[in-house]
């Protein structure tokens, strides 16, 4: 059954493929969800659209309401929903909807398995190669290791939560974890080198945590990417086979290839450009590998100076007492904005004079942060990535 994939790709969305049902899976992780993504993926089922059954009444409401499915399937049963919309997708990833009612991002099956594939390859991974799911599949990484699995033609293991310990003991040859998730393991002291392949993403990793884990004997390959390209399409800093990359004249990274997303759901909004995506984030190229800056709408405007949130925590991130940070524009009547450095210690406390002297010996002046937040632990968002409503609602 699970070969099937390899037979009957689906075909590229072009606006002609038939319309199907869409069925919003509020079901924990596990063997049924996995059969319907497969389904979903062959063309033999509905199109799936993994929402958490944890989500509160609130924010399921507002996701049923902007997407609308045409089923709705719980551990109770399948009920149908009077105003759900057909989909020419397979799957269709929700985004956080952290700022208002979440988008759906549709994605035929020929994207996912593209990006399964290219993936695959890129790893060395086999046929019968066993992956671990411990990411949430509401969340484009946590899909992708389901398609993977069925590439590999093998059960993958799934852990609705995570736990360190079990991680490590899975048995598994490939894992995608975020940074948090990552950084947990090697302050429990489990065994990273475990796996053939970490697939780290979701957030940028410090450069302690890579060499914490290269040093354990693990390899850990760094992923870019987002909903729009079926996950990660850059692995080390380099284009997937069959993608393309490069960065425009506003700064933004722009992506190509067979990975990418059909649409919004029910929205008109396309980010192309001449069949270019045109991400959210700002970038470099260099050496022939990207370096990702941060988000375009995290630069911090200070004294009439932009300064790219991103570029000084990954600069601040290098100091040896600080163990997690994010960096955040704070309104100040006299600058518009400053840079705020909200940090995560180790070993003691930093204070803000020996991260603006750490900061200034690498980065312009004006992009020192001019304030420091210390705290225990940085909010995250279900998908691993900081928080960001969260910490400027804090400061």
């Amino acid at each position: 059954m699970l070969t099937r994939l390899g037979h009957h790709p689906a075909q590229p969305f072009d606006g002609t493929a038939a319309a199907r049902p869409v069925h919003a899976l509020l079901i924990p992780p596990g063997p049924e969800l996995f059969e319907a993504v497969r389904l979903a993926l062959s063309g033999d089922g509905p199109a799936v659209l993994p929402l958490s059954p944890d989500l509160p009444r609130p924010a399921l409401a507002a996701a049923l309401a902007s997407l609308r499915p045409t089923h709705v399937v719980t551990a109770e049963g399948v009920r149908r929903e009077p105003d759900g919309r057909p989909t020419s997708a397979a799957v269709i990833i929700a985004t956080s909807g952290s700022t208002g009612a979440p988008k759906g991002v549709e994605l035929p099956a020929e994207a996912l398995t593209a990006s399964a594939r290219a993936s695959l390859t890129r790893l060395g991974a086999r046929r019968g190669d066993r992956w671990l799911c411990c990411l949430p599949p509401s969340h484009i990484s946590g899909m992708q290791v389901l398609v993977r699995s069925l590439l590999c033609e093998a059960e993958p293991v799934i852990h609705p939560r995570f736990s360190p310990g079990d991680v490590a003991a899975s048995g598994a040859d490939h894992v995608s974890l975020v940074p948090t998730q990552l950084r947990r393991m090697i302050d429990a002291g489990a065994d990273v080198a475990a796996f053939r392949t970490i697939l780290l993403g979701g957030a940028a990793a410090p450069p302690g945590l890579l060499d914490a884990v290269r040093t354990a004997g693990a390899r850990v390959v760094t992923t870019y990417g987002m909903s729009e390209t079926s996950g990660g399409c850059v692995y080390d800093g380099v284009p997937l086979d069959n993608v393309d990359l490069k960065i425009g004249d506003d700064g933004r990274v722009r992506i190509r290839g067979p990975v990418l997303f059909s649409g919004y759901r029910l929205r008109e909004e396309r980010p192309f450009e001449d069949g270019w995506f045109v991400a959210s984030d700002l970038g470099t190229i260099e050496g022939g590998r990207l370096r990702v800056l941060g988000r375009a709408d995290d630069v911090i405007n200070t004294g009439g100076r932009k300064v790219v949130a991103g570029a000084v925590a990954e600069v601040l991130a290098g100091h040896p007492r600080v163990r997690d940070v994010v960096v955040v524009g704070r309104p100040d009547p006299e600058w518009g904005e400053i840079v705020e450095a909200v940090v995560v210690c180790r070993d003691g406390e930093v204070t803000l004079a020996e991260l603006r002297d750490f900061a200034k010996e690498r980065l312009p002046a004006y992009a020192a942060p001019r304030a420091v937040r210390l705290v225990s632990r940085i909010p995250l968002l279900p998908n691993g990535k900081p928080d960001m409503v969260a910490l400027r609602n804090q400061s």
